[in-house]
Order: structure tokens, then sequence, then C-alpha cells
């Protein structure tokens, strides 16, 4: 029984490191991608997820995680992989946990592409931040080597990449989770990477979303020829995660709306909100850092 015990222990804390280390899933024969990560913690990137696309020519990189710590595991893994110049970073959008890990792959030669909104974001608020991202829950040691390293091509509406042999677009119709929020998409696959647009099972940051802009993106999405999508944090996940995504958008806004209009209370209005909101399995403390940030008046 002791030896059973003892095996059980093993087998369970080889499972939760393999589960907080999680490394690259092939979704094509060149598309690889994390996805539904289950580390949130800061210094894990908040359980962001990113990906590659590899061309004959080389490769591109989809999102960067939050420093160049969090940088430099990535590109491990994606040596694992293939040893393809790395051509290309593109910033779905400019936030921290998305974005800070740029100068690895900057350091490598790679152009650093991103919508012209979020170009301008990074330029405005990047340094601030790093420089205080004990706000963020992170630690100066997670940070170390961590320089800001803006887009250095921007577009405005779409965009069109050859890595030879594969087509890469990039997407943006409306502001939505930011100004510049884009989508990667992979026609012949029919795979998204959607960014911060979409989360799944997972509560969303909406501190900087345009709520008519985010719906409206997300109905075009719905319109797209696309099976698999991979989500700014979570699972892999399709097209009925994208309309969930709008009815809680629509849902969180209205109730919160209406709660604020009686309470200043943010953890309470949270509280009462996460007894109507869809179940999602992480990141419940975000509801209370939205209701603060956009319902409740600034003291």
């Amino acid at each position: 029984m002791k030896k059973l015990v003892a095996f059980s222990t093993l087998f369970l804390t080889l499972l939760l490191v393999q589960t907080a280390c999680a490394e690259l899933t092939r979704l094509e024969d060149n598309v690889y991608a994390y996805v539904g990560v289950k580390d949130a913690s800061p210094a894990h990137s908040f359980a962001a997820n990113a990906g590659i696309v590899i061309g004959r020519d080389g490769v591109l990189v989809i999102d960067t995680l939050i420093s160049a710590k969090e940088g430099e595991r990535f590109l491990a893994d994606i040596r694992k992989v293939t040893d393809k110049p790395i051509k290309y970073v593109v910033n779905t959008h400019t936030h921290l946990d998305h974005a800070f890990g740029n100068c690895v792959f900057a350091n490598l030669g790679a152009t650093v592409i991103s919508h012209e909104a979020d170009q301008s974001m990074l330029a405005a608020k990047g340094a601030e931040i790093l420089q205080s991202v004990g706000n963020y829950g992170l630690q100066p040691e997670d940070m170390q080597g961590t320089g800001i390293v803006l887009p250095t091509l921007a577009f405005s509406n779409q965009m069109s990449i050859d890595l030879g042999g594969e087509t890469v677009r990039l997407i943006r119709s409306m502001p939505s989770h930011t100004a510049g929020s884009l989508v990667v998409h992979l026609p012949a696959a029919k795979l998204l990477f959607s960014g911060d647009i979409l989360f799944t099972d997972f509560h969303p940051f909406l501190a900087d979303g345009d709520f008519a802009g985010w719906s409206q993106t997300l109905d075009e999405l719905l319109a797209m020829e696309i099976e698999r999508i991979v989500p700014g944090h979570g699972p892999l996940s399709t097209k009925k995660d994208l309309q969930e995504m709008k009815e809680y958008l629509v849902l969180f806004d209205s109730k919160a709306r209406e709660l604020a209009t009686t309470m200043q209370d943010g953890e309470a209005i949270a509280a009462k909100l996460l007894e109507i909101l869809p179940k999602r399995s992480m990141a419940d403390w975000m509801v209370a850092y939205n209701v603060k940030s956009r319902y409740l008046e600034k003291k």
C-alpha cells in the first residue's frame, strides 16, 4: 500500500510539472501553439497562449509572452521543433503578457509586426508598465533582461505574409479587446489565432475593451471559414466559443452597469456577477478587476 501511495504521489507530481511547463502542441505539420495552459501565475504569462507558423523560408511567431525569461522558454520550445530562421513576430496586441518577450526575438533579427494602434499603445505605456511590474504581481527577477521592443512594421486593416508555401493573413476589423487587436488567419488550415479577442474558460480582461467593436469583431469571425481557434487564453476552441464570448460580454456589461448604480464595492459587485456569469474555471479574480476599472467612480 505504501508503495502504491508513493507511486501515486510521484505520478501526480510529474503530471503537475508537465502541466505547468506546457510544451508546444502540434496543430498542423507546420503550426504549433501553447494552448490550454493551466499555470496562470503572473510569471508564467497569466497562461497566455502563443504559437508559430513554419514556412519554407522561415518562421512566424505569434505573441511572445510576458518577459525575456518567458520568451527564452518559448524560443527553446521552438528550437525543439525547427531550426529555421525566425523572420517575423506578430503581436496580436501589445499587452505585457503577449508582447514583453519581443526583445528575445528582435535580438535574433525578427521583424515585429502589429496594428498601428497597438504599436502606439506600447510606445506610450510600455516603459511605465515595465517600471511598475509589481502592480501586476511580478517581481523584478521575473523581468530580468526584459526590454520594450516596439513593432517596427504596422498596418491599418489587413496584411498578408508569404512564408514560402504558407500564406498568413493578419486582420484587424474594429477596436475590440484593445484598439488594435488583430487575428492571425491560416486560410488553408481553417485555423485562427485570435489573441485576446477570445478567452475560453477564462474570465477575460476587459479594462481596455471597446464592447461595441468587440461584438462586431466576433460577428465577423463567426462568418469566417474557420474550424479551430487558438484563443489568447484557454484551450483550443471553435466558433461555439466565439458565440459564448459575445454573450459573456453583453451579460457582463449589462449586469455590471446595473449593480454599479446601487453598489460601490467592487468585490461585492464581482461576487454578484460570479453568481450570474457563465462558469469559467480560470481567473475569477479578473471579474473584480474589470468592475473596478470600468464601472466604479474613480475616487
